[in-house]
């Protein structure tokens, strides 16, 4: 039976909320040894709901929750939307420092924690005077003091929520950085439950689909399954295991997981394992997104678990999701992210924002009900993003990542606008010399940047990861390159790396890659 999708005009905690009151004693969440019902979950938010309401949280207040992926996360993020506040969420990775910026870019009146983060949030909390109140689950009751509060009990009933309408703000979704300060994505609740109809529209979840979600829930990607999975009624396994791909692999076969979301970088974890030991019959669906998996990769996920359907998928924080390519077309279409998701419109345009034909290069607008509100408190940076359209009153999301269509319109990821590589007059595509290298069966991965260079505008630079106990010199992945690539998207120069510097949301920090002091193994 294939899940609901959800309803135009419902508030995203109604639909866990009535999913709870069908469906109380199947399971909603996995974590570690934790097995918890949907009914046990809403027995939880009401409880943190009217703790919340207890210290006069409400409509429009932001709430930041600083959590691990787990059962205290998901009740936090329904508590929050069942009192009309505004949920930010921010990574458990995060430093004090960098917490303290965003409790007070966001003026945080609450903020949502575990004892084991407290080294991160309590000096940030001690700089942050307006703060009401802070929840922390975990650690002794009786240490806390205010502002810090004990994690509420379960109850049965919370107080009554204030009036929320769809177009009031849902949650503030901070980008990872990559391109430099982050921003605050304004996201309502109409505009995440448009991406959630889309998305359910061609993935198609069943109710009995289980997901092993090993993505932080800080982040679009991440929060999306979280959010779409239990207002549906499916069960999440949450895993903080991805650091070790082998714990994980043990737990997406011991729990029978049907549908597992992945980014590049975890997939070229997960690769480097011998996925034959472990019983991976059940997994029935694969996605990626946050940057496109070389194909070299995808082969060997397809080779090894033929029996999983694999969607390739494009998306950014401000509108969620931006295509797919169904699974049936990867042969046909062989590095495409698909034609567009359904109930959007979008084009790529050149530099002066006019619309281009099929077979052009340029940078992707998007238009729908998904597209985000704006940044919060950047108006310039909101309307360098959101334009005029071309229909009166509407804006439309101009995406500043660059794509290349087909003859029928298939796009093909080329880079972000910011890193597309000048060299020798020409630009050259980062992830297309990146898939090039991939190819190489000595290679797990591999990120390319652009340094200044007097002659050449920028030369081209390769890191590159090893498989363990492989052997390559720096000449070797040149002349692939010039064998397979034209030759001014050769790199100049390869580095042997132990690790590529990625975002806390898995995405490769490009500009880490160019600072003098990251670690390089000098090239044989």
């Amino acid at each position: 039976m294939s899940a609901t999708a959800f309803p135009p005009g419902m508030r995203l905690h109604h639909a866990f909320g009535a999913t709870a009151a069908r469906v109380p004693a199947r399971t909603a969440l996995v974590c570690g040894e934790q097995r918890v019902s949907y009914g046990e979950l809403d027995a939880q938010v009401h409880g943190l709901a009217g703790a919340l309401a207890d210290a006069g949280i409400g409509a429009g207040d932001r709430v930041v929750l600083f959590m691990e992926a787990g059962v205290e996360f998901a009740v936090a993020m329904h508590a929050v939307w069942r009192r009309g506040a505004v949920l930010v969420p921010v990574s458990a990775l995060t430093k004090a420092d960098k917490l303290a910026w965003l409790l007070a870019d966001t003026e945080a009146s609450a903020l949502l924690t575990q004892a084991p983060l407290a080294p991160a949030w309590r000096p940030a909390v001690a700089r942050t005077p307006g703060l009401r109140a802070v929840w922390r689950a975990g650690g002794d009751a009786a240490d806390a003091a205010p502002p810090v509060r004990p994690w509420p009990g379960a109850a049965r009933q919370s107080p009554p929520e204030p009036p929320i309408a769809p177009d009031d703000l849902a949650a503030l979704i901070y980008t990872s950085g990559t391109t430099g300060t982050p921003k605050g994505v304004m996201l309502t609740h109409a505009s995440m439950g448009a991406a959630w109809r889309s998305v359910q529209a061609y993935l198609q979840w069943r109710e009995d689909d289980v997901i092993g979600l090993a993505l932080p829930p800080a982040f679009s990607y991440g929060l999306y399954h979280l959010i779409m999975g239990l207002g549906a009624g499916l069960t999440l396994v949450l895993e903080r295991q991805a650091a070790f791909p082998a714990k994980l692999l043990q737990r997406l076969a011991a729990e029978r997981v049907t549908v597992f979301p992945g980014v590049p970088t975890l997939f070229a974890a997960l690769l480097q394992q011998d996925l034959s030991r472990h019983d991976l019959s059940a997994l029935r669906m694969l996605t990626n997104a946050a940057a496109p998996l070389a194909p070299a990769h995808l082969q060997r996920l397809r080779a090894a678990l033929p029996q999983a359907r694999f969607f390739a998928m494009y998306g950014l924080t401000e509108c969620a999701r931006a295509s797919y390519l169904p699974p049936d077309e990867l042969d046909r279409h062989p590095g495409s992210v698909g034609r567009g998701m359904p109930f959007q419109t979008h084009w790529l345009a050149d530099e002066q924002g006019r619309p281009l034909p099929h077979g052009a290069t340029g940078e992707l607008v998007v238009c729908g009900a998904h597209v985000m509100t704006g940044y919060w408190r950047r108006p310039d940076e909101t309307a360098a993003r959101l334009r005029p359209g071309p229909r009166p009153g509407e804006r439309v999301l101009h995406t500043g990542d660059l794509f290349r269509s087909d003859a029928e319109g298939y796009l093909h990821f080329v880079g972000r606008t910011d890193d597309i590589i000048k060299s020798r007059g020409e630009k050259v595509s980062p992830v297309e010399v990146e898939h090039a290298i991939c190819r190489l069966p000595e290679v797990l991965d591999a990120a390319v940047v652009g340094v200044p260079d007097e002659a050449l505008g920028q030369a081209i630079h390769a890191h590159v990861r090893l498989r363990p106990g492989a052997s390559l010199a720096e000449r070797d992945v040149i002349r692939f390159c010039l064998a397979h690539l034209e030759s001014h998207m050769a790199p100049q120069r390869v580095h042997f790396v132990d690790a590529l510097p990625v975002t806390d949301s898995g995405k490769v920090r490009r500009a880490s890659l160019t600072d003098p002091s990251f670690p390089n193994r000098t090239p044989p």
